[in-house]
């Protein structure tokens, strides 16, 4: 788990934030920025609320290093949509715990050659799942949890994108 400092530190580089520019933002010093985010002090409520608000996450977030289950990445720092995984977790009515990790471009290439936009794992029929949907999600910067369906019959999936 990340440290408050470490936490601050990446959540105000991907702002594009220097240490002075948010020192400023918050009316401290770069001296001040520079102890939190090496875990030497930590900034007093008031900041840390003003610090949640800036970089648009709960207080709760932000002190308990809590990542959202789905997050948007900045255009700048995000990964080709080919370069990223479809992660599927499946946990059937029948007790099988399936994990799948499949690269997003087999996803693309199968769904291209096959002219389907669905899959079927064991008895999990995943046929009403948008396939294309989720990787655009995934191209538009959307990681995370994107999907939590519970089937008539008890099936859980989760899809992920990382």
């Amino acid at each position: 788990m990340e440290t408050l400092g470490k936490n601050i530190a990446n959540r105000r580089k991907m702002l594009h934030l220097t240490q002075e520019e948010l020192a400023e933002k918050l009316g401290v010093s770069a001296q001040a920025v520079s102890k939190w985010e090496n875990d030497i002090s930590i900034p007093d409520i008031s900041l840390l609320i003003n610090l949640a608000n800036l970089f648009e996450t709960s207080l709760d977030e932000l002190v308990r290093n809590k990542e959202p289950e789905t997050r948007l990445v900045a255009k700048e720092i995000r990964k080709p949509v080919d370069k990223m995984v479809l992660r599927l977790v499946i946990n059937s009515s029948d007790g099988d715990k399936i994990k799948i990790n499949l690269p997003m471009a087999l996803v693309k290439l199968g769904i291209a050659i096959s002219g389907e936009n669905s899959m079927k794992i064991g008895n999990v029929d995943l046929k009403n799942i948008d396939f294309d949907q989720v990787l655009e999600m995934a191209s538009l910067g959307v990681i995370g949890k994107l999907l939590e369906i519970e089937s008539t019959d008890g099936d859980i999936v989760e899809i992920y994108a990382e």
